[in-house]
């Protein structure tokens, strides 16, 4: 708790210092930030990174603090995104294959640690911008298809350890293996589904207590909710994250270019897939992957994440 309270603290002065600097400058060092986006994802998958749960996505700093840099890899890759879509008047083809060009690169690196989750963020953020820069309709649907395309691949092609492959699948046959690879997710619908309408009350949760559900304090966080505060607490969290997803929304409608605009639509892209991804898999309706709930979930490099991205905003 103290350690997470401290990374709030942290994040609100990052929010502070982004929303202090004209976003029109990280624009115009666009290729440096760039650049040492790549260069952390590369040094991350050398000896120097460290792996945690079998995937070498992390630095470990004095303190035993770890830093994640594919989470600041979001943030930076929707200024990097957003200020090489908004050069192009006319987005044709041309202009898209460049775009995904500069994508791919720390995508695919991502996916060398193995972490499929963040890869999927990253991908939702470059179609969600790719839709707001006025990107043809055709050329969306080759780019979702394309998309599924690369998860199956990802999938069968031995990128990821069996467990992994398990879990990110089990989704799709729920009774197959209660006590292995669906417990987690047997678990998780047991306690949102033990929290009724008004929640068993805070603290009270008898599957939260008895630490039921694996990972709770980070990806699963939204079965504490569920049985907690029930179906009406459960909503409201979301009501309030749809309040979050609206404002930026608007603030985007609002800007005064393009880049500003295509900023904003990048956060909110990864922010609703953030939220619609964590909760749907504690759900059983979307692949269990390791992407926290924002503002919720606990971790140090996910809460400075959000909280630099509100500061963009």
């Amino acid at each position: 708790l103290e350690r997470q309270v401290g990374f709030m603290l942290l994040g609100i002065m990052l929010m502070f210092l982004i929303m202090s600097i004209d976003y029109r400058k990280m624009r115009d060092v666009s290729p440096i930030i760039y650049f040492g986006v790549v260069a952390s994802l590369v040094l991350v998958l050398s000896p120097l990174g460290s792996t945690v749960n079998g995937t070498q996505g992390w630095f470990t700093l004095p303190g035993g603090f770890q830093l994640q840099p594919s989470e600041f890899s979001k943030f930076f890759m929707i200024i990097v995104l957003a200020s090489y879509i908004s050069q192009n008047e006319q987005f044709h083809i041309n202009a898209l294959l460049r775009t995904l060009a500069i994508a791919i690169v720390p995508i695919g690196l991502v996916l060398l640690q193995p972490d499929l989750g963040t890869a999927m963020v990253l991908g939702a953020i470059v179609i969600g911008m790719l839709s707001v820069a006025g990107t043809r309709g055709r050329y969306l649907l080759a780019l979702v298809l394309f998309a599924i395309v690369g998860v199956v691949a990802v999938l069968q092609l031995g990128v990821l350890k069996q467990y992994q492959v398990e879990r990110l699948t089990v989704f799709l046959d729920q009774s197959s293996d209660t006590g292995g690879s669906a417990y987690n997710l047997y678990q998780s619908k047991t306690a949102i589904g033990n929290g009724g309408i008004l929640g068993k009350g805070l603290f009270k949760g008898e599957q939260t207590n008895l630490s039921y559900v694996p990972e709770q304090h980070t990806d699963f966080i939204f079965t504490a909710i569920g049985e907690e505060l029930g179906f009406l607490g459960s909503a409201t969290v979301l009501g309030l994250f749809g309040v979050v997803a609206w404002r930026i929304w608007r603030i985007s409608r609002a800007a005064p270019d393009v880049t500003g605009t295509l900023m904003c639509i990048g956060v909110v892209s990864m922010f609703v897939f953030h939220v619609f991804e964590n909760v749907g898999m504690t759900m059983g309706i979307m692949p269990i992957t390791g992407i926290p709930l924002p503002f919720v979930s606990y971790g140090g490099s996910a809460t400075l994440l959000m909280f630099m991205s509100i500061g963009l905003v």
